[in-house]
């Protein structure tokens, strides 16, 4: 694995912009290094909407904040001085989005986790980044955490979780 092909996984959280930071100061400056953005789409439960065309305007404004958050990821670390050719994206769609388009990648279906873990692995990548969205115990038993999943379950490579 090359440590120095990293996979950058966010959402739109600030915890994900501070992992781009991170990132970024680490890589900027330093020849060699790639980086991809990758941002898995989470389409928000339907009985959240009192109907379709409210949750089909849910997930156009959700996907167009996570499209928004790459693009301002991307600017972030071409500000701090990697080199844009060294960085690119991969926005997965989920596979039962009505909105789903060529340039997305469809997903498994499975958990955010094990999405990032498949990437990490079939892309080569030796450092994969994630930021900690900072559950508490009872949230992370209950519903799980990305970081703390990607930790324990990745190996030959170097992690970075950023909180």
């Amino acid at each position: 694995m090359n440590f120095k092909k990293i996979l950058l996984a966010v959402d739109s959280s600030d915890n994900a912009m501070r992992a781009v930071e991170y990132t970024g100061h680490i890589v900027s400056g330093n020849p060699g290094f790639e980086v991809q953005l990758l941002c898995i789409e989470r389409l928000p439960h339907r009985d959240l909407y009192a109907d379709d065309d409210k949750w089909e305007m849910g997930c156009e404004e959700m996907r167009a904040c996570l499209k928004d958050f790459l693009a301002r990821a991307r600017q972030r670390l071409r500000e701090l001085g990697v080199d844009d050719a060294a960085v690119s994206e991969v926005y997965v769609s989920s596979c039962h989005s009505p909105f789903t388009d060529s340039t997305s990648e469809c997903s498994l279906g499975t958990s955010v986790a094990l999405e990032i873990l498949d990437t990490l692995k079939t892309g080569g990548f030796g450092t994969v980044v994630v930021g900690r969205r900072g559950l508490s115990k009872a949230e992370e038993f209950l519903f799980g955490s990305v970081s703390n999943k990607i930790v324990h379950s990745a190996k030959d490579c170097t992690i970075w979780v950023v909180s």
